[in-house]
Formats: C-alpha cells, sequence, structure tokens
C-alpha cells in the first residue's frame, strides 16, 4: 500500500486508517480518507511479520534501499535510504510494536500530513509515505546535511550571540510557517533540528506530535490531562495536558536560544519530578546568572527572558516577533557589567559547555 503527495483534494482535517483504504496527502489540506483499524477480533487485523532492524540495512523496502541506521526513538527508527526517483532520503519506520497501535499508526501518518502542508525552506519536506509490501509504515522525508544541532552546540558551544541570532532567525521562520497554516510544533528542542555549519542553513524535524489548533477535542490523538513534548524544553502551560498555542512554541525556541547561548537550562532541577516542580513554580534562571562569570547584552537577555514568561500571554505576540527581536538584540554590544562584546558573550577558557544538559541528556526524553 502506497501514498503519495499531491496537491488537487480538499478533505476532512482528521485522520483514520483503513487497512485497504487509500490517503493521499495534500498541500495546505488535510488528509483525504477517515482511518478504521481495528486491532482485535477483526478480519482487517494485520499480521507484521517480525523483522529485526539490523537484518533490515542493505534490504530495499517500497522502493527505498536502506544504506544505514541513523537513529531511533520510542516510536521510528530512522535510516539513510536511497531511491531512484528521490535520491537520499531518510526513511523512518513505524517501531514493530506500534504497527497495531491506531493511534501510533494515525500520529505517524498525521507527521505526513503536516509535513505536506507546510513548505517552508528551513522545513524538511516530505516526498512519500505509505505501507510497504511487508506492512510496514514508512514516511520519506528529505535528506538535511549538517548536524543535530544538539551534537554541535556540544561540540562548538557556548555560541556567539550573532550566530544563536541566525539560527533561531531560520527556526523560528520554518515554525512561524507552520503556524500560519494552524500547526503547532509542540516537541522544538536541539535534536529535532539540523544545523550544516559550513552553510549556515537550519532545518526543522519531526512534527510526529504537532496539533492543529483548529482540531476539535475529538480529533486529537493526546488524551487531555497528559502533556506531550520534552520536559526540559516545554513551556509550563503545557503540563496542564490542554491543547497548546503557538506561544507555546515560542517558550521552545527561547529555551533553546538559552541553551545554544550558555550551554546550559533556564532551570537547575536534577530528576523530572524537581524540573516540573520549578516549571510551574519557579522563575527561570537569568540568562546573565547561568554561569559565573559569563555575560550577555543586556538586550539579549530582555529579549531571551521575556520569551520564557512563565504566562504565555507576557511573551511576544507571535515567533516572528520574537525572532525580529532577538535579530536586534544580538547586535548590541552593551553587556550587563557594562563591557563590551564582538561576540555577545564571555566565558573563561575550559568552562564546561554542556552543563546540566550534558548530564541530564536522555533522562526526559518522549516515548
Amino acid at each position: 500500500m502506497h501514498w503519495s503527495v499531491r496537491s488537487d483534494t480538499k478533505c476532512p482535517p482528521w485522520l483514520l486508517i483503513t487497512c485497504e483504504g487509500r490517503t493521499d496527502l495534500t498541500n495546505g489540506s488535510q488528509i483525504t480518507h477517515y482511518v478504521r483499524m481495528r486491532l482485535a477480533g477483526t478480519a482487517r487485523r494485520r499480521y507484521v511479520r517480525p523483522v529485526t532492524i539490523e537484518t533490515l540495512v542493505g534490504t530495499t523496502l517500497a522502493g527505498y534501499t536502506l544504506r544505514a541506521k541513523i537513529g531511533e526513538g520510542g516510536t521510528a527508527t530512522v535510516f539513510r535510504a536511497d531511491h531512484a526517483q528521490h535520491g537520499t532520503v531518510a526513511l523512518k519506520l513505524l517501531r514493530e510494536k506500534l504497527q497495531l497501535d491506531a493511534t501510533a499508526v494515525a500520529r505517524f501518518l498525521r507527521e505526513a500530513q503536516y509535513g505536506a502542508r507546510i513548505e517552508h525552506p528551513n522545513i524538511v519536506r516530505t516526498l512519500d509515505y505509505g505501507q510497504s509490501e511487508n506492512d510496514r509504515y514508512y514516511l520519506a522525508i528529505e535528506w538535511a546535511s549538517g548536524d543535530i544541532l544538539d551534537k554541535y552546540a556540544e561540540k562548538s558551544g557556548p555560541l556567539p550571540s550573532k550566530e544563536v541570532g541566525e539560527i533561531m532567525s531560520q527556526i523560528c521562520g520554518a515554525v512561524q510557517a507552520a503556524h500560519d497554516v494552524g500547526i503547532v510544533h509542540r516537541d522544538l528542542k536541539p535534536e529535532n533540528l539540523v544545523y550544516d555549519p559550513a552553510t549556515h542553513h537550519v532545518k526543522v524535524l519531526d512534527f510526529g506530535i504537532a496539533a492543529d489548533t483548529d482540531a476539535t477535542p475529538d480529533q486529537r490523538l493526546t488524551r487531555a490531562g497528559f502533556f506531550v513534548g520534552t520536559l526540559m524544553y516545554v513551556a509550563p502551560e503545557a503540563l496542564s495536558g490542554e491543547l497548546v498555542g503557538p506561544a507555546a512554541d515560542q517558550y521552545s525556541l527561547a529555551t533553546i536560544a538559552y541553551f545554544l547561548l550558555t550551554g546550559t537550562l533556564p532551570f537547575t532541577g536534577k530528576s523530572p519530578r524537581e524540573l516540573f516542580s520549578q516549571l510551574l513554580t519557579q522563575s527561570p534562571v537569568p540568562l546573565n546568572k547561568a554561569k559565573p562569570n559569563m555575560t550577555f547584552p543586556v538586550a539579549v537577555e530582555n529579549v531571551v527572558m521575556k520569551a520564557l514568561s512563565k504566562q504565555p500571554g507576557d511573551r511576544y505576540p507571535s515567533v516572528k516577533d520574537f525572532a525580529e527581536a532577538f535579530e536586534v538584540a544580538a547586535q548590541t554590544t552593551t553587556m550587563a557589567s557594562g563591557a563590551t562584546s564582538e561576540t555577545g558573550g564571555t566565558t573563561p577558557d575550559g568552562d564546561d559547555k554542556s552543563g546540566l544538559f550534558g548530564k541530564m541528556k536522555g533522562l526526559f526524553r518522549r516515548s
């Protein structure tokens, strides 16, 4: 079973799955088909033949030759693959244990829908998706050159304000494009961003838990009372489990900027419970107090801390406004101490660049 990207169909906004149905992606629209997957006691239930991830490398699936495994998360495994038409792609395969989970399949296919709705040079393009001949759900996306931003920051950070401004401008442009068509990402973090230092180009990845702000409660895949995202980057209002708006993405972007500038995070909790509590009850550590002997322009600190406001209404009106304010602030040289800097941030030699993030990395990834 195979689906492709097309732009000539209007359809309802929700996503349902049929075993023998066909689904088409639309450009700026929604999915054309309803999904009905019965998981037990029906003739439609499919048996997915167990195949280990290791044995898939070197095989061909739906026309894609898998060359190497490049990553794995709670819901999918990602491979570098080659295709006769699309060339080198990143191919995501839904994990075997989730092949018969209706919500997991719907979320996986919805990522393809959202990828087709948003057109922006800083968002990876959705090329193809469907179900292979051996019943594996797959999603082929544009191959993005560069490093995961998390890795680049660990190697090269903390980064100068000017470089952070260039990076954030691109990310914010992509996220604003998503907001313009009613999509909130909900899981913005350095691990979902690819940065090519040679070209200074950034790509936003993974709309797997994104939400449509126009969706009705019965069309949502996340149950009320359950928050989604990554705790170190999630906005406080998301912890209630209610559907968040664009301001939540702005908070996550400000946290990314804070991390790129300092190598640490705005809250110091060392466990999920402690971080959860701090997000709800405390203010973030001011940028100029993130690390000893590290200072930033006052304007940069003010912009980042405003976007980290606990109340959504106290942040910038939009991600675009935040990006513009940060870009202007990054050009200033008036430091908190009254000194000046060409880069916008100073730190002594030998300072730990990984900070809290390095110690806590991986503890709070979404499953």
